[in-house]
């Protein structure tokens, strides 16, 4: 896994903050990089509780209230929101947990929604509710979040998700709140709610990524649209060249059973082939019976999916225009014009990445590059190398940012005045993890504004052979070329 996701919809900021440093204990043993996501509750509708599930029949009748006190007596239940009334309609579709159950709404008055159940079904507490089509009118960040989020900050998370975000405007709010606590916390979006596809140009702008949060989406939107939003969210977040998450029901089935369906399987193909940085378990991992398994099924077919993938000797590019393959793009945001003075620093630094690479892809080799700011690795990342990228850097937090991104393995190096020692420790400790052999070449990036061991102009890309210094105590037992 790349990312522990933490949901403040259950749980203590106690209990998160264990699994944090389980997380921060994994990652000082120094064999892998896992990030920490806070994924914010939101605005959510629910119903109250009540004293034992209710079993619904079609044709059923049933009452939700805004009036407090009401605990699921009769036929009755409570909703946590006062503007339930006004936001639906007689006639509206109410969904129960993204279409669990659903009813139609046959009438309301000024404290109550009366329904009547479509389908079978069996009414929890504390569940989910969404009106078809129709977003609920809540402010974009609770109480609750703003608290979330300052845990979030004190306790070193990497990556903020925020649920049922409507416009730009919250993702900008939550930037600028963070500058003024100085913080490095990436933000994601959660693309989930009618809303929100209206304003996707905009979000996508706004965030530093985001996630296809499908449960939601499907509730809000006809089903029959969600592959087309997905694969709308995937090449928006690819075109600006940000990490993009696919979530909800990957394996759904593997919350009670040890396989999955075979749709399941063909939905992670999917999302890979549709380019997405990322792919998400969620109640598979929470409380599913077989979570070992479900990563483990998520893993081997992914890779199985990108081993089978076309490769190119050229960066892949992804919908610059419709006569080029899908899979290519210059990101409109950092696109930039020359000027008298010749192309600017983020123009040369885009050129950069994609003419590397085409090297890396033309003598196959993996791309070691090194990194302050994450800038040149992302860039490295959207332009999908056939190859892994090793992303060097001394920051940690740099570290976990760049474990989002696809084809991406960070690693962290203290970084000295000696640039050949730095370098050769870089190729020997990808030697001793197994991801470098002796004779094997490997394509070094130099790039960036904030240059290491260069002048702030100079560009470069070497080819280097892993040689018998890289191999360590074991050279010994090696024969020379």
């Amino acid at each position: 896994m790349s990312v522990a996701r933490l949901n403040m919809s259950h749980g203590s900021h106690d209990s998160h903050k264990a699994v944090i440093d389980l997380v921060r204990a994994y990652n000082a043993t120094g064999r892998g990089c896992v990030a920490t996501m806070l994924d914010t509750k939101g605005p959510e509708v629910r119903s109250g509780d009540l004293a034992e599930p209710v079993l619904l029949e079609p044709g059923q009748q049933y009452t939700f209230t805004i009036i407090e006190g009401e605990t699921g007596k009769g036929s009755r239940v409570s909703v946590n929101y006062d503007g339930f009334i006004d936001d639906i309609s007689v006639g509206d579709e109410l969904l129960v947990d993204g279409g669990i159950i659903s009813f139609v709404v046959r009438g309301k008055t000024d404290t109550d929604v009366l329904v009547e159940a479509v389908d079978a079904g069996v009414l929890e507490s504390r569940r989910h509710l969404n009106v078809r089509g129709k977003s609920a009118t809540l402010p974009a960040i609770t109480d609750k979040d703003w608290l979330d989020l300052k845990f979030g900050v004190e306790a070193g998370v990497d990556y903020f998700a925020l649920s049922f975000v409507k416009d730009a405007q919250v993702i900008l709010d939550v930037k600028q709140w963070l500058a003024a606590q100085g913080s490095r916390v990436k933000v994601l979006a959660k693309i989930e709610s009618a809303d929100s596809v209206k304003a996707l140009e905009e979000i996508l702008d706004a965030v530093d990524g985001a996630m296809v949060a499908r449960g939601d989406l499907g509730a809000e939107l006809p089903l029959e649209d969600v592959p087309y939003w997905q694969n709308q969210i995937v090449q928006g977040c690819r075109r600006r060249g940000k990490p993009v998450i696919v979530a909800t029901n990957m394996l759904e089935s593997m919350v009670s059973n040890p396989a999955p369906t075979r749709a399941e399987v063909s939905d992670i193909a999917i999302s890979v082939r549709e380019g997405a940085d990322a792919i998400m378990l969620s109640g598979e991992t929470a409380y599913g019976k077989f979570p070992l398994k479900a990563v483990a099924v998520q893993s081997t077919v992914a890779l199985r999916t990108e081993a089978a993938m076309t490769r190119y000797q050229g960066a892949r590019r992804f919908g610059t225009d419709e006569s080029a393959p899908i899979d290519w793009v210059t990101p409109p945001s950092r696109r930039s014009s020359s000027s008298a003075s010749g192309p600017s620093d983020a123009a040369l630094s885009e050129m950069f990445a994609y003419h590397s690479t085409t090297m890396a892809n033309t003598v196959g080799a993996p791309l070691l590059v090194f990194s302050k700011k994450g800038g040149m690795p992302a860039l490295l990342s959207h332009y999908r190398p056939n190859k892994t990228v090793f992303a060097f850097t001394d920051d940690a937090q740099v570290q976990r940012h760049l474990a989002l991104y696809h084809g991406v393995i960070p690693l962290l190096l203290e970084f000295t005045d000696d640039a050949e020692a730095t370098i050769d420790a870089a190729i020997a400790q990808l030697v001793a993890r197994g991801h470098l052999l002796k004779t094997q070449v490997v394509a070094l990036v130099q790039s960036g504004k904030r240059p290491i061991w260069r002048s702030a102009s100079t560009h470069t890309i070497q080819v280097r052979r892993v040689e018998r210094k890289h191999m360590g105590s074991s050279s010994s037992s090696l024969d020379d070329d």
